[in-house]
């Protein structure tokens, strides 16, 4: 990386059902990570103007660095050296590698790691004594590895890139949403950091594992249906924000069963059930939002169903099934 002026990798955060308890034992999860991406010296990364959405984009800028060389060491200014130096003495800028535009491009970055990924590949063959297989998977957003060990066992994991909002526990990540095109360029906000924070802790103050069990039968539940598994996962943390911690015994499961069961059906009928995130007064301190975000109108997860009175009817259907 010290070789051209690309993102600097952050810490890779573990996030989704493999990591904050909504898979159960069973299951065989996709590992997902994400991969915090920082601008290179004399860049700068900002969403534009006004925009804490589900989608953005990230726009990078050059900024100036002749005053900075004694501190960072030498290297010429992007804004202010001529350009035949610059062409001639200093590695492209991130504008020129890995955007489209003005503009972080998802599918350049995407495939710009997984080529470190296979270039490095060789010197995390070894691990605690066993050998691994890495391989490098097809995908345009993201970085997926298939990792084999001695005895046959594959483990498949998901790095993703995310840009942090300040210093949030919110990013604009490259995970798009699921049966919509996304350009290249645009950014989904995520969530998915936070929403663990939020569950380790309540389950740190919960009285047994009574919570865990509940998400382990929703998502049981869900299977061969429309219902996604974020929409019960959104209903169990608003109602955890409800509901004392201490309700969440193994006394009170089929109570606690049966409040998600009746706050969905709510919401189902209101077509409307908000986002755990936006506008949302009752999220622990701990948790760090933008300001944006915590000023932002209610956004529904449920828009559809209000715009579409045919995947209503359907959905309210699949429920009486449910």
């Amino acid at each position: 990386l010290s070789k051209g002026f690309f993102p600097e990798l952050g810490p890779a955060i573990g996030v989704g059902s493999a990591f904050d308890y909504w898979s159960s034992q069973e299951d065989e999860p996709v590992y997902r990570m994400l991969v915090c991406l920082k601008p290179p010296r004399g860049h700068t990364f900002c969403l534009e103007p006004g925009t804490v959405a589900n989608e953005s984009r990230i726009c990078v800028k050059l900024e100036c660095t002749c005053t900075t060389q004694e501190t960072v060491g030498y290297m010429l200014c992007f804004l202010h050296d001529p350009k035949e130096q610059l062409r001639k003495k200093q590695k492209p800028s991130l504008l020129h590698t890995l955007c489209t535009g003005s503009y972080l491009d998802v599918q350049k970055t995407a495939h710009w790691f997984q080529d470190l990924v296979r270039e490095n590949k060789a010197s995390v063959r070894l691990l605690r004594l066993r050998y691994y297989l890495l391989t490098v998977l097809p995908s345009r957003r993201s970085c997926k590895v298939a990792i084999k060990d001695v005895s046959g066992r594959t483990m498949l994991v998901e790095m993703i890139f995310g840009v942090q909002l300040g210093d949030s526990d919110i990013f604009m990540s490259s995970q798009a949403r699921e049966d919509i095109f996304t350009p290249s360029t645009t950014w989904t906000l995520s969530c998915a950091w936070a929403e663990a924070k939020f569950l380790w802790l309540v389950f740190d103050q919960t009285p047994d594992d009574s919570l865990l069990s509940c998400f382990h039968l929703c998502t049981r539940l869900l299977v061969g249906t429309g219902f996604s598994s974020y929409t019960l996962k959104t209903v169990v943390m608003h109602l955890l924000t409800t509901t004392p911690l201490s309700g969440w015994h193994r006394t009170h499961f089929l109570l606690r069963l049966d409040d998600i069961v009746r706050y969905l059906y709510r919401c189902l009928e209101e077509k409307r059930l908000n986002h755990f995130f936006f506008g949302n007064d009752k999220i622990p301190e701990k948790i760090v939002l933008p300001p944006a975000l915590q000023r932002a109108e209610p956004f529904n997860l449920f828009q559809h169903l209000a715009q579409d009175p045919a995947a209503h009817e359907q959905a309210m259907r699949e429920f009486k099934e449910l």
